[in-house]
Order: structure tokens, then sequence, then C-alpha cells
């Protein structure tokens, strides 16, 4: 089965670009630039739909982007009668109008020239959005170049209105998965979790630290070392986290524990606002610690307890993730579909306070303790401190194997795209 795909790849890089970068790697890569074999009977021919350099300009409109549009179109075209490919592959845009300008756009042009066309919803919100803030011309056009199409994938059960809405003739909840960040978890990251989680239980317990215990835990035992990683912007749940790790320091000083959380942030800004009043919170004195205790006294030098690490990727990522105790992700994005770092962060093993937002419940365990209501720094401080005195588990790490790993992911959705030929 030959397959056009109509998508990005990476730069820049976000949770829709890593996804089709996998899907053609694992699917044998661009077939007109020697691509191999495939093992799921899937060859692919790729459009790099690319029109943003920087996450800064996704959603931008600007004339040369529309004059990419038109190249990347007429690509498509060409591969369509040179190599007779006769299945389009198109990931649709949120509630957004200059992408939604676009959606209509690739959809007239291309669409007359394809047997079958193939949706992957990797955002969610735009039904919604089109029935509370949208005309009905815009809804009317957008029905009349984009329903019934043959497949619309969606990640969770929560975007199937997207697809439902625009009268798909079939539907597909496929999860996204990843390859596994961390095959050496075993081995190299649960006995420090587990080491880092009974000291600070001795701590709680008043108990002194012994150097075997600070040689496995690292000279910071008395911290719960919390990772923030996503866009640095307000929706993804950035500012909501620096208050409840404020909040929560509160009150472990309230009750005299030793313990503290420190905050790793990890990602890029695309707001240079934002970014300034970043900057300027953390400096701020109930985001304070004492270096090396954490303890904050009126009479110590301080520093503070959030650290920003910038964009990381590799090994970089890899040791940000393996250094951490637990992962914050308290989003209310209004495109938020999948949530693909919660799945790093299951893979990591990491204990997850996030939002109830979206499919993100539907990403972890039935009754999952560590979910919150959205824009609520109260209730993740809440968590916070719950997880600063409970023992560690891997039960994250076993949900992660068990759901998400690449190998199925591709699995499903060939098993998908070729129901379309039989």
């Amino acid at each position: 089965m030959k397959l056009l795909v109509f998508a990005h790849t990476p730069p820049p890089h976000h949770g829709q670009s890593y996804m089709v970068q996998l899907l053609l790697d694992g699917f044998g890569g661009d077939c007109r630039r020697g691509g191999r074999p495939s093992p799921h009977g899937i060859e692919c021919y790729h459009v790099n739909a690319r029109f943003s350099k920087h996450l800064e300009d996704i959603g931008n409109f600007r004339l040369t982007k529309l004059i990419l549009l038109l190249e990347y179109c007429l690509a498509a075209i060409f591969v369509r009668f040179r190599h007779g490919v006769r299945n389009f592959y198109y990931v649709p845009a949120p509630g957004k109008k200059s992408a939604l300008w676009r959606d209509w756009l690739v959809m007239a042009l291309c669409r007359p020239f394809f047997t079958r066309i193939i949706l992957h919803w990797h955002a969610a919100g735009l039904a919604k959005w089109l029935e509370t803030e949208q005309r009905i011309s815009v809804r009317a056009l957008t029905y009349r170049l984009m329903k019934s199409v043959d497949l619309s994938i969606v990640l969770s059960r929560y975007n199937l209105l997207d697809a439902e809405k625009l009268l798909a003739r079939q539907v597909r909840v496929i999860g996204n998965g990843i390859p596994d960040p961390c095959p050496g978890y075993e081995q190299e990251i649960w006995p420090r979790r587990q080491a880092r989680a009974a000291a600070r239980s001795k701590l709680l317990a008043g108990k002194q630290l012994t150097a075997a215990d600070r040689q496995q835990t690292g000279e910071d035992p008395q911290l719960l070392r919390v990772l923030f990683l996503a866009h640095c912007t307000r929706e993804k749940g950035l500012f909501d986290t620096l208050e409840a790790v404020a909040l929560a320091n509160a009150r472990l000083a309230a009750i005299r524990s030793p313990v503290r959380v420190h905050l790793t942030v990890a990602g890029s800004f695309l707001s240079p606002l934002e970014q300034l009043e970043f900057e300027q919170r953390i400096t701020q004195s109930d985001l304070q610690l004492s270096p090396g205790t954490g303890v904050v006294t009126s009479s110590s030098p301080s520093q503070s307890c959030v650290c920003y690490v910038g964009f990381v990727t590799g090994s970089e990522k890899h040791r940000t993730f393996t250094q951490s105790d637990c992962f914050c992700f308290p989003t209310y994005y209004y495109a938020e579909s999948f949530g693909l770092v919660i799945l790093e962060a299951m893979a990591y093993g990491l204990p997850i306070v996030a939002s109830r937002w979206r499919s993100i419940p539907e990403l972890l365990p039935p009754d999952f303790p560590g979910l919150v209501p959205p824009c609520n720094p109260a209730a993740v401080a809440t968590a916070l401190v719950d997880l600063a005195t409970t023992p560690s588990t891997d039960t994250l790490r076993t949900h992660f194997l068990e759901h998400y790993s690449l190998e199925q992911y591709l699995n499903n959705l060939a098993t998908a795209i070729r129901a379309l030929e039989t």
C-alpha cells in the first residue's frame, strides 16, 4: 500500500512533528529518498509540509507560508501521478483561524486527486471551537471540504468529537506510542529513586542519614526534585507549577519538615513577556532555599528552588528525567490532545501530578491519584506534599510498557490504514 504523508517532521520539535517522524521511520522512511522495505506493508512518500522554522512562528500568518503551501500541494499532486499514490495522510489543525485556512486550501487542492483521505487528529477541540466561536459560513465551508473522509484516527475517546462532527466514514482510536527512552530503567534509575524516597522517609521520621544513604541518593536527598517539561507557557501550566511549589514549601516549612520541593523547568519560551515574568517570579522570597539544606532561614543566604535548563534533548533530556523524583504537568492548553510528555514521564517511572484535562485521565491508570483540577495551584501543592512523604513505586513504568510501546502504536496504525484497501 502506498501512502502520501503530507505532514512536517522536526524541526521545530513538538509532539505532532515527533510522531510524524516516528511514523515515517517505523514504516520504512520516504521511498523517494532511499526508504527501506516496510515491515508493515506500507510505502511512504513524504511531503515535508513545514511552514515554521521556530516554535514561536507556529500559527502566525505570513505570505511566504501561502507560497510554501502551494508548493507542497503541487509536490503532493506530482507524487500522486509519478508514483501512483492514491492514499493521502494529513494532520488537521486545532481551532485556530490561520491553521483552518491552511486545512481548507490543502483539502481543496489535494483531495480531488486522491482516492482515500486519512486524517490523523493530533490536536483536539476543532469541533467545539467551530460550534461555539465561528460563524455558520465557516462551519459550512469546513464541512464541505473536510467531511466524510475515509478514515479519521484520534488519539483518545475524548477526541472522538472532532472526527464524528465531520462525519468520517471510519473512526479509530489509536493512542500514541514511543520508543522506550530508558531500557536500563531497572538497573540505572529504579534503585536510586527508591533510595531517595527511603532517605526522605528517614528525614521525616527525624533520623539522620548515613554516608551510605547519601552515596545512593546524591547530595540532596532532602529535596523532592520536580520536573516540568513542556513549552514554557501559562496554558501548559508553568505558572501554576511555580505557585504550587511555593505553596508546598510553605506548608512543609510550617510543619518544620526537613524536606523541600525543588523545581526543574525544561522547555522553550514562546513569549518574551512570559519569560520575563518567569525570571522575575523565581527570584521572589517564597521560591528561595538555603544552599544545600533545603531550609529557608532569615539569616542564611538563599538560592532559588527553581532551575531553568532550557530546551533539552538527547542525553541532556535523559539526564533531566533520571535526576527527577516526580513530574508535574498541570496543563489547560486549549488544543491539548494527548500529552506526549506524560508517556515519557511514565517510561521513566516518575510519579505524576497532572491536570484532569482533555485526554490526560485516559492515559493514566484507572482512579489515578495524581490528577488535580485545572488552574488549581493549591491542589497541585497538596499532591506534591503527598509525594514528598510517600514511598516510590514503579506502577507507571509498568503501565507504559503495557500500553504505549512504539511497536503497539505502529502495528495499530498500520492495521487501520491497510484496512482501507480490503
